[in-house]
C-alpha cells in the first residue's frame, strides 16, 4: 500500500524525533536529508517537511551554508521548556484525573515504589526514565489529544536538552518521590481538580527552582515564584 505524503512525513518526524531523544543525534549533528530519506525509503520532500516541524519546535536549527543541525544545548532552553511543560503537564494531568482507573493508580504508585527503591544506588538517567513512565500514567488518559501532543513534545524537548535534571540536582530525587505519592494522593481521594493541577505544576517547577539553585543561584527565586501560581 502507498502512503501518502503526510504520512511519510510523520513517519521521518518520528525518526528524527526517537533518535534526538535517544542521544542518537547529538546536538550539533549535521541531518543530511538525502541521507535521511535513503535511510527511510522515501524521496526528500516528507523528510524536509519533517525538518521543518522540528525547527518549529526547536529541536533543529538551519545554518546559512550548512543546513539543518540538532539545536546545540542551551539552558535558556531548558527552562522555557521546563516553565512549559509546568502549565501543560498540570493542566493534562488534572483533565485526566477522572478518567484514570484504580489499576492506573496503582501502576502509578508501583512505579514510584520503583523510584523509592532507586534511590539508594541512584543511576540518573534510569530514574528519569522511570519518572517519564510514571507521569505518562497519570497524564496519559486526558481526553484532549492536541494538549497531550505538546507535553509529549516537550518531554521530548527535555530528553534532548537535559539527559537528567538529577545528574546535577540528586537530592531533589528524594523530594521528587514525595510529591508522588501526594498526587496520586489527590487523584484518589477525587481532589479538585484545581488542587491536582496545582499540585503536578508545583512537582514540575519545584525540579526547575532546584535544578536553578544549583547552576545558577541568583535566578531560582525568580523561577520558582514564575511557574507555582
Amino acid at each position: 500500500m502507498t502512503e501518502t505524503t503526510g504520512s511519510k512525513s510523520q513517519q521521518a518526524y518520528r525518526w528524527i524525533q526517537e533518535r534526538i531523544a535517544g542521544g542518537q543525534l547529538r546536538p550539533g549533528y549535521r541531518l543530511v536529508l538525502g541521507s535521511i530519506a535513503g535511510e527511510l525509503d522515501m524521496s526528500v520532500v516528507p523528510v524536509r517537511e519533517a525538518i521543518r516541524r522540528l525547527e518549529a519546535e526547536g529541536l533543529v536549527t538551519f545554518e546559512q551554508h550548512v543546513g539543518a543541525r540538532v539545536s546545540m544545548i542551551d539552558d535558556s532552553q531548558y527552562r522555557q521548556s521546563m516553565e512549559t511543560l509546568a502549565l501543560l503537564e498540570g493542566a493534562a494531568t488534572a483533565l485526566a484525573a477522572r478518567q484514570l482507573s484504580a489499576d492506573d493508580l496503582r501502576r502509578a504508585r508501583d512505579l514510584n515504589r520503583q523510584l523509592v527503591e532507586q534511590l539508594d544506588d541512584f543511576d540518573p538517567r534510569q530514574f528519569t526514565s522511570l519518572n517519564h513512565e510514571f507521569h505518562q500514567v497519570l497524564f496519559g488518559a486526558c481526553p484532549n489529544p492536541r494538549m497531550l501532543a505538546l507535553v509529549d513534545a516537550e518531554w521530548v524537548r527535555l530528553g534532548h536538552l537535559r539527559d537528567s535534571t538529577f545528574s546535577f540536582v540528586p537530592g531533589r530525587a528524594h523530594e521528587s518521590v514525595r510529591e508522588h505519592d501526594a498526587l496520586v494522593d489527590l487523584i484518589e481521594a477525587g481532589a479538585p481538580l484545581a488542587d491536582i493541577e496545582r499540585a503536578a505544576r508545583a512537582h514540575r517547577s519545584a525540579t526547575l527552582a532546584a535544578y536553578l539553585s544549583h547552576e545558577h543561584p541568583d535566578e531560582a527565586p525568580a523561577a520558582a515564584g514564575a511557574t507555582t501560581v
